[in-house]
């Protein structure tokens, strides 16, 4: 996918306080990387985890990388939206899952156990699946434990 979801922008998907917070809370787990590398898994990768046409051995700009951080993140958001209403969700709910989906695509977030969860009604079994992503190639990535803490910390907060 390229370019633009809609008119709106991430802010009108998910709330002008979560979009502040995704660009936020994404770029401190991702960190942003001006020349093309692979990531764990071996992906082509740039700026703020971006994956999408990456070409190896460009250089970008980092007006070049907030821009992309901001067109991936409305991307994922409306993945996320797609499978999940985010009408259930508050705003905690949404920095999580939208981040989860972030790095793990679109596609295995809407199949996982915390979208059929969430939709399902089942808050805090969503927010606690969300741990089960910890992994790269079957092997525990201390980076991404952390990073899946404070998504459920975050998905948590404020349920009885």
């Amino acid at each position: 996918m390229s370019g633009r979801v809609g008119p709106g922008g991430l802010a009108s998907i998910v709330g002008a306080a979560v979009a502040a917070a995704l660009l936020v809370f994404t770029p401190s787990f991702e960190g942003t990387k001006l020349k093309t590398y692979r990531d764990l898994a071996g992906v082509l990768t740039y700026c703020t985890g971006a994956t999408e046409n990456a070409m190896w051995g460009k250089t970008y700009t980092p007006v070049e990388c907030q821009a992309q951080l901001e067109r991936d993140l409305e991307r994922h958001a409306a993945g996320v939206a797609r499978c999940v209403p985010m009408s259930r969700l508050n705003a905690g709910q949404r920095v999580a899952f939208v981040d989860a989906a972030y790095n793990i695509g679109v596609p295995a977030f809407c199949g996982s156990t915390m979208a059929r969860r969430i939709n399902a009604g089942d808050v805090t079994g969503a927010c606690d699946a969300l741990l089960m992503w910890n992994k790269v190639g079957g092997r525990e990535v201390r980076g991404l434990t952390l990073r899946r803490q404070k998504e459920r910390d975050l998905c948590l907060k404020g349920l009885p």
